[in-house]
């Protein structure tokens, strides 16, 4: 049977993120790290692990990259130095930023960093705009303006782009942050970064910030680009950023593995997952991502949950006897694009990964069936026979060497059998 077109085997009810609903570019920037180091229980990495790290969010099509507060030690103005310099010397595509608070010592050395290595560093420039913020620091509007007035004057003199974050907006009011964006756009900011902070927002809250800010620029007609930064306090994060880019956000920020402060961000390689099924961005190398997780994981000392998606070692992994048997119908039409799908939402062949099956206490003879054919052992009916029934009274999915050794024991007893009956 010809396999039908993938629009004839999948009704696709994910319409709100079509490709004409998205203005503009998307660009990806890569929190991990600056707010990944902030996690209270990630290793410090070495810039030799930054370096290999920076090189893989170049192949997986990562925009722009935080490299970290350079302000903050000597070590990490030399790490930021040394990954500027690789950016230059190896001509990545891609690009570089650097946070700062909005005081002149923190904007200092991103001007050095920039000139040091020959090449531009946007600025992040944030500070605090919700009053809760303003209450426990003992800030008035005021003050927060004239910070923030300097710190963008020094960068843009200096001629970077700089990028204007309110810390907190999900919890800010809309009176203050219309002033402080005017005041940023009149400073000659080049972009606006809405925080989620503390994971407050929900996607109506998204929603409804985004459109905010998007109508105070364009009543001030203003062509400032719009960043989401969002956190995962609520496990709303991923679907926030998708929310953001919906209203009109074009540049979204996220972390290898969600990691961060807390309980963390929003995860670049979901993020990316999601915008290549969604078919809003490709080029690049997908297959990368894994690699790129499983580099962030090893360089902060970071353990990947099993069912972590994408990732997680139970991902593409299933025991269970009616999907197996699924995907041995699919792949006996010969189609691989049909039997990575048949029961995965995400299809493993596009990523680097493949699906696996399992034999375990819901397995039935497809599990078995497809574990002998894969590892090219005869399917004799008594051996899967044999396999099924320990399966079955197993708690848990057999190892290869448990299933290996029924393999050994099964060809022990033919061997034996046809020795008396000669």
């Amino acid at each position: 049977m010809p396999i039908q077109p993938p629009g004839e085997l999948v009704h696709d009810w994910n319409a709100a993120l079509a490709p004409a609903q998205v203005p503009g570019r998307i660009e990806l920037l890569d929190e991990t790290f600056r707010d990944g180091l902030q996690n209270p229980s990630v290793r410090d990495p070495s810039v030799d692990d930054k370096l290999q790290v920076l090189h893989l969010m170049d192949q997986v099509g990562i925009d722009l990259a935080t490299i970290g507060l350079p302000a903050s030690s000597q070590r990490a103005f030399d790490d930021c130095l040394r990954l500027c310099r690789a950016v230059a010397a190896e001509r990545l595509t891609l690009r570089v930023a650097c946070s700062a608070r909005t005081i002149p010592a923190d904007i200092t050395p991103i001007i050095e960093l920039s000139q040091r290595s020959g090449i531009a560093v946007e600025v992040y420039a944030f500070v605090g705009s919700s009053p809760i913020r303003a209450l426990a620091e003992d800030w008035d509007l005021d003050q927060i303006k004239r910070y923030s007035a300097r710190a963008l004057d020094l960068a843009v003199r200096a001629g970077l782009r700089a990028t204007y974050v309110t810390e907190d907006t999900s919890r800010s009011r809309p009176e203050v942050l219309a002033e402080l964006y005017k005041l940023a756009v009149d400073h000659g900011a080049s972009r606006l970064c809405l925080c989620d902070t503390v994971g407050h927002a929900t996607p109506e809250g998204t929603r409804r910030l985004v459109r905010f800010t998007r109508n105070v620029l364009d009543s001030l007609g203003a062509d400032t680009g719009l960043d989401w930064h969002g956190h995962n306090d609520r496990g709303l994060a991923l679907i926030n950023a998708l929310t953001a880019l919906e209203e009109g956000a074009t540049r979204l920020h996220g972390t290898a593995l969600g990691i961060g402060e807390r309980v963390g961000n929003a995860a670049m390689e979901l993020i990316i997952l999601n915008l290549r099924l969604l078919g809003l961005v490709d080029g690049h190398d997908p297959t990368k991502l894994i690699d790129y997780c499983h580099a962030v994981a090893r360089a902060l000392g970071w353990s990947i949950p099993i069912n972590y998606p994408l990732v997680g070692r139970d991902a593409f992994r299933t025991g269970t006897g009616v999907h197996a048997a699924a995907i041995m119908k699919a792949q006996a039409k010969g189609s691989a694009w049909l039997a990575d799908r048949v029961y995965s939402g995400v299809p493993a062949g596009m990523f680097g990964r493949r699906q696996e099956i399992c034999v375990g206490y819901m397995s039935g003879a497809s599990n078995v069936v497809y574990w002998l054919d894969s590892r090219g052992v005869p399917k004799d009916s008594a051996l899967i026979a044999s396999i099924v029934e320990r399966a079955k009274s197993s708690h848990r999915i057999l190892t290869d060497e448990e299933l290996w050794s029924l393999v050994e024991d099964y060809r022990s007893l033919v061997l034996e059998a046809g020795a008396q009956a000669t």
